[in-house]
């Protein structure tokens, strides 16, 4: 067996036998597999296989897509079937909500050049002649959705991997995974040992297991998963052709062709847990016992949509285990806090999504970055508050709900609260409606009466009036913004300035007091993220960043060598802050404060220590609502104390709280970009505006990726939108962008309502030779055709007065 390797890939799966291929595609031939059992054990060999090309998510659509198109050309490549079949997938709406869904699904794969469109009762049952539609309002297909061969795709991933001369060796357990001092690892197996540049954990089922190894904990909890396969049929095999797959999600069960039977299958409410404590080193091929009953319910309702299924017996039942994240989505990339060590854990629809993770995989270990945004994906998105608990309730919630719409702004509420400031009791009986925010419950909008509950759908909820309300309120004089889920750092030592200096691409303040904004420029020269860097001593700097992205910096921060002497503190968990802002804030401030707040003396992006009401706070004249104002940071223990005295002072000027859905809103009117919306890896500089901050005449982290691109015209541009709506809805992010003749334009990247501009908005990116400001464009609003027009300036405040007044 080979003792030195470039990449380690433990676990012989769909993921691992994936990564490996992509591995060797990209030139890291000198890597190695290490499965404990034969390839496929655990949950891969079982699966229904199911693929289709559409997600929610536009860059999860592109690697499925890509992925879909894969397994043919590896049919090829290595002579190894992948079992592809692909007579075309129906997709059913019987309510008006996944009408709506299927409707901004068509147009996405209009404006990506997938095939998937609508079609009548009539051809569908032409399509499908065992099958009934009568009670279905919206039927999409889908011609190249099917099925593959569970164990075919495996063993073609590592035919081709092998052929490309990387090594797989079967029944070899990890015992060990020792990291070296350079950031190599010790890989330890009865078999012998192997020094490894990367360790790649693709173990499935076993993931927890083999992350213990090396002293991690993930957030992954097994369930049982139930599909059956009928006898033959007599009416399927007089067909002489496949039929179609059926996505009733609706009705809870999935449904296609196996052999000349029909397979079957739910995610019933009457779930369960498996392995709670771990899984058995022992489960190979192996599966539970049958039990149907759980999914009956689930059954009649696939049997009503295909009646020969009733009378048919079942010939086989799999009951096995699946392995799950808390949001369903995978656990994916390099862990921060260790060199070298790649996850993917918690694969779902992993036929669907394999060769796509495999690719990006691969570019990330050996390009340094993935071609596209996967924060959904990150495994950064979860940090240690993400505990058993917290992990079975989420999957729960994400297992008997697996096929209910996720609605725009939707929140759910299972595993919640797992994180909260003092200020939260004190937030909930002023009928704050809470958000989860990197764990944080946050508030998004204060209801009338405590206790409300938002309703969700794809047009305007409950909220949007409130929301309105507040964001009228800070325009019209003043209001407080609970921005405690930022990210916050303190850097401290001799070295603060050097350090930070050379991370980011703005010029650091050299003077106490000062502030400037900074973007953080990514491997291929994107933007990486967007921060707040404050002075606030000598040898002292604050930073501030996107709170979801805490954990995903720290891999960027680690770039960076940390001068001697000099720390970073992820103050996060001990600081919270508040945004007071609009027309009124300094007369609101000011009667809590002896500090000079006047302009000339506390000008725009200027900072100062500073009591508030009896409490030591850093305050920093910026606001992300586009208003005068001033974001006010302090110790946690004294949240309640200013966040008091910040209301009642509001209060007294005709203001009051506001939340984080009314601070969208307010962001848009001023064209401000969002990280993990408009700021991404994905896009570059100068197609976000942000130019203008980065200094050439110093060092920064991957300035040569930046020159590599900087000259380059953009791909396209962030603009801002507006939308001539005339039903009750917005758009809020993902939505395609067309000419009036049906040319693809862009897509959205968030969208509100402007309550005190009077215009639906939203912001997205544009193809510039396609479409100009002034142009006339359509965006589709829940799948429908809405005017829109490209807006030459923010329609609020364009040139900032107000902000520097």
């Amino acid at each position: 067996m080979k003792t030195h390797a470039q990449a380690v890939v433990i676990g012989g799966g769909l993921a691992g036998t994936s990564i490996l291929y992509h591995l060797a595609k990209l030139g890291w031939t000198d890597s190695i597999l290490l499965e404990r059992d034969e390839l496929t054990s655990g949950s891969t060999w079982h699966a229904a296989a199911n693929i289709h090309g559409l997600h929610d998510n536009n860059n999860i659509t592109r690697i499925q897509h890509y992925t879909m198109n894969l397994y043919k050309e590896l049919e090829k490549e290595t002579g190894q079937s992948c079992g592809v079949f692909q007579p075309g997938s129906l997709y059913l709406a019987q309510t008006e909500e996944r009408e709506q869904q299927l409707r901004l699904q068509e147009a996405k794969a209009r404006f990506y050049g997938l095939n998937f469109h609508e079609v009548s009762r009539e051809e569908a049952k032409e399509l499908h002649p065992l099958a009934q539609f009568d009670d279905i309002r919206c039927i999409m297909y889908e011609p190249d959705g099917g099925n593959v061969d569970p164990s075919g795709v495996p063993h073609a991933y590592a035919a081709g991997a092998r052929a490309m001369g990387a090594t797989i060796e079967r029944f070899c357990p990890v015992i060990a995974t020792e990291q070296q001092p350079d950031g190599s690892w010790i890989v330890r197996t009865p078999k012998g040992d192997i020094h490894a540049q990367w360790v790649v954990n693709a173990a499935g089922l076993w993931g927890r297991e083999v992350a213990a190894l090396a002293g991690l904990t993930l957030p992954l909890q097994p369930t049982e998963h139930q599909y059956f396969v009928t006898e033959s049929i007599d009416e399927v095999a007089s067909l002489g052709r496949r039929l179609p797959s059926i996505a009733d999600r609706d009705g809870e069960y999935y449904f296609r062709q196996e052999g000349n039977g029909l397979l079957i299958g739910a995610y019933e409410k009457d779930m369960k847990f498996w392995a709670e404590d771990g899984t058995p080193l022992d489960f190979a091929h192996d599966l539970f016992p049958d039990d149907l009953d759980r999914i009956m319910e689930n059954v009649i309702r696939a049997t009503e949509r295909v009646p020969v299924a009733a009378t048919a017996g079942v010939k086989r039942v799999i009951n096995g285990p699946m392995i799950w994240s808390p949001d369903a989505n995978m656990l994916w990339g390099p862990v921060p806090e260790l060199k070298n060590y790649f996850l993917c854990g918690g694969l779902i629809p992993g036929f669907s999504q394999s060769g796509g993770l495999g690719l990006l995989a691969a570019q990330w270990m050996i390009e340094g970055e993935p071609q596209y945004d996967m924060f959904a994906w990150d495994l950064a998105r979860f940090g240690d508050w993400a505990d058993k608990k917290f992990t079975k309730a989420r999957v729960e919630d994400a297992y008997t709900h697996r096929f209910k719409i996720h609605f725009p702004n939707e929140e759910r509420s299972a595993g919640r609260p797992a994180r909260v400031r003092p200020a939260y009791e004190m937030q909930k009986q002023m009928g704050c409606v809470f958000g989860l925010n990197c764990g944080w419950e946050h508030p998004l909008w204060f209801a009338d009466e405590p206790g409300t509950e938002e309703t969700t759908g794809f047009t305007r909820q409950n909220w949007f009036d409130p929301v309105g309300r507040e964001v009228q309120m800070l325009r019209d004089s003043v209001g407080v913004i609970d921005i405690s889920n930022f990210a916050n750092y303190v850097i401290k030592g001799p070295g603060a300035y050097d350090w930070l200096d050379r991370l980011v691409a703005n010029r650091v303040p050299t003077e106490i007091g000062r502030s400037c904004l900074t973007p953080l420029i990514s491997v291929r020269g994107g933007v990486a993220g967007d921060f707040t860097v404050t002075q606030l001593a000598e040898d002292e700097y604050m930073m501030i960043g996107s709170g979801m992205a805490e954990r995903y910096h720290q891999r960027f921060f680690q770039m960076v060598e940390m001068p001697q002497g000099t720390t970073l503190d992820v103050a996060t968990d001990r600081i919270a802050g508040f945004n007071i802002a609009g027309p009124k804030s300094r007369e609101a401030l000011a009667r809590l404060t002896n500090a000079d707040l006047s302009n000339e003396a506390f000008r725009f992006m200027r900072s100062r220590k500073i009591t508030v009401a009896g409490v030591d706070c850093v305050a920093i004249r910026v606001s992300f609502t586009g208003d005068l104002g001033w974001e006010l940071h302090c110790a946690e223990t004294d949240q309640v104390a200013l966040y008091s005295a910040l209301l009642e002072a509001a209060e007294d000027c005709g203001g009051g709280p506001v939340g984080g859905r009314a601070l969208g809103s307010l962001r848009i009117e001023k064209g401000y970009g969002s990280w993990g919306r408009e700021y991404s890896q994905e896009y570059w500089p100068q197609e976000v505006g942000l130019t203008g901050l980065i200094k050439l005449d110093k060092d920064f982290l991957h300035k040569d990726a930046y020159l590599s691109i900087k000259d380059k015209a953009p791909r396209e541009v962030l603009s801002i939108f507006e939308l001539d709506v005339t039903e009750d809805a917005d758009a809020t992010g993902s939505e395609p962008i067309f000419t009036p003749d049906g040319v693809p334009v862009g897509r959205v990247t968030s969208g509100a309502y402007g309550y005190s501009v009077g215009k639906s908005l939203a912001l997205g990116f544009r193809n510039p030779e396609v479409a100009q400001p002034g142009d006339e464009v359509v965006i589709q609003v829940i799948g429908k055709t809405h005017k829109a027009r490209v807006l030459a300036e923010a329609p609020f405040d364009p040139l900032g007065g107000r902000l520097r007044g």
